[in-house]
């Protein structure tokens, strides 16, 4: 016990580091393991961490604007629900604060190297603190059974889910996308990758609509500077400016501002990919030397903020932040009304790029859709939210009746994982046969891959 107390002890000093701190650290220690020269794993770290620096800080800016705008909004046209969106950081916090949380960083990092070890995962995840969305499913679960077990039990089993998704998106991410070499094994993002492949599937059996192709590049073709990113965002911060009742001060500095996130985002994160190539690079040359020709790839896994500046996200993000404040009040018993998390709804579009084959329509109406299902899934979840809220940290929830977020309270297989948990151990042995299931499809995936390029 006193063995078990000081490897988390130790794991909970790691992560109060944060994510920026931690990722150049976990990055420079990988480079180094991987036989890259000190220097360049160096680099590699500091450029990562530099890069997820800018990229909070552009974020922030959209949130800190995006923010005041819809209580704006809601105040002037009296939009009224009694559950708030108290956003990503707050959740996270609980879900740290939480008793899974406790142990999530050390089950997070064995539940990786058993799946690469038995070749269920070619995804090596170095973004350990986004392991947050597993603890925070698991920390629900424990809300909902008042068990620990359970709760452990099924953040190893989300993640093992989560990672099997990484894998299969990896190469569309890489086509579509531009990255190469990276998957996201993002509890958030991943999670919707079931909707978008099934909306777009619908979306292709449309008469009519199935011929409708809308790539980003084309519209700027067609548009000009009017389909240029800085346009977008300028344009649709005086939109969302407007619908706030804004002064003309206050709708320009709004369009201003959210037409500099649209153009800085993408050079964050092209910053990030940077210092990725080196590590990416030592990987595959780790791989190959030790396993031969067929030895496979290697994908290193990563927060989702890579992907977000892709024109798509970010197009499709901005629309939907005023559209899902309005479609979250008519929406019959919908309870949650989205706020501090308005500013990650790019993070859900991701993967959808992939699904949608990089169509700028199928992925905007995809991620309509689904937004529906989040408020549902983020509605019925409301009594765990707020209960694993108020045991992880009562000074600040105890007086709330009800809190909620976007990211992770509408998660949709953290909705599936809690409601299958309700059932008990019967419900556990449903969600360990699906990633089992899950894992060994993987597996026979990454050995047809594997022979495949072998063969070449």
């Amino acid at each position: 016990m006193a063995i078990l107390n000081a490897i988390v002890a130790f794991f909970d000093f790691i992560s109060a580091f944060g994510a920026t701190v931690m990722m150049p650290v976990i990055l420079l220690v990988l480079g180094l393991i991987l036989g890259a020269p000190f220097g360049k794993a160096l680099r590699a770290g500091l450029t990562v961490g530099v890069g997820f620096v800018g990229l909070n800080l552009v974020t922030g800016l959209m949130g800190s604007n995006l923010a005041p705008a819809v209580q704006q909004m809601v105040d002037r046209f009296g939009l009224t629900l009694d559950t708030i969106d108290v956003g990503w950081v707050a959740s996270a916090a609980i879900a740290f604060a939480s008793e899974v949380g406790t142990f999530i960083i050390p089950i997070g990092i064995i539940v990786n190297v058993v799946m690469l070890l038995t070749k269920t995962t070619q995804t090596l995840d170095v973004d350990i603190w986004d392991y947050w969305h597993f603890a925070f499913t698991g920390a629900l679960v424990q809300a909902c059974t008042g068990s620990l077990v359970m709760g452990i039990i099924v953040a190893a089993l989300n993640m093992v889910m989560i990672m099997c998704i990484a894998d299969w998106t990896a190469p569309g991410l890489e086509k579509y996308n531009g990255l190469p070499g990276i998957s996201l094994p993002h509890g958030f993002t991943a999670a919707f990758v079931p909707f978008a492949f099934l909306f777009t599937a619908i979306i292709d059996r449309i008469p009519g609509l199935n011929k409708v192709q809308l790539d980003m590049e084309s519209i700027q073709r067609k548009m000009g500077i009017f389909g240029e990113p800085i346009l977008i965002g300028t344009v649709f911060g005086i939109i969302i400016g407007i619908l706030a009742g804004y002064d003309i001060f206050g709708v320009a500095g709004l369009g201003i501002n959210l037409g500099a996130c649209l153009v800085l985002i993408p050079k964050m994160a092209a910053l990030l990919m940077e210092g990725l190539i080196p590590v990416s690079d030592a990987a595959q040359e780790f791989i190959s030397k030790r396993s031969g020709k067929g030895g496979g790839k290697i994908y290193i896994g990563l927060d989702s903020a890579v992907g977000i500046g892709h024109p798509i996200c970010m197009t499709a993000g901005l629309i939907l932040v005023p559209v899902s404040v309005f479609l979250a009040c008519i929406l019959p018993g919908n309870r949650v009304l989205p706020f501090a998390d308005l500013s990650v709804i790019p993070w859900m579009f991701v993967l959808f790029i992939p699904a949608a084959r990089g169509d700028f329509m199928r992925a905007l109406v995809s991620g309509f859709l689904t937004l529906i299902v989040m408020f549902y899934c983020g509605t019925n979840l409301i009594p765990e939210m707020t209960a694993a809220a108020q045991a992880a940290d009562p000074g600040s929830y105890a007086q709330m009746a009800s809190v909620s977020s976007i990211c992770d309270g509408c998660n949709p297989f953290t909705w599936a994982m809690v409601r299958l948990s309700g059932i008990g151990w019967v419900g556990i042995i449903i969600m360990a046969a699906i990633a089992v299931a899950m894992a060994v499809i993987n597996f026979r995936n990454i050995k047809k891959r594997n022979a495949a390029e072998a063969a070449a």
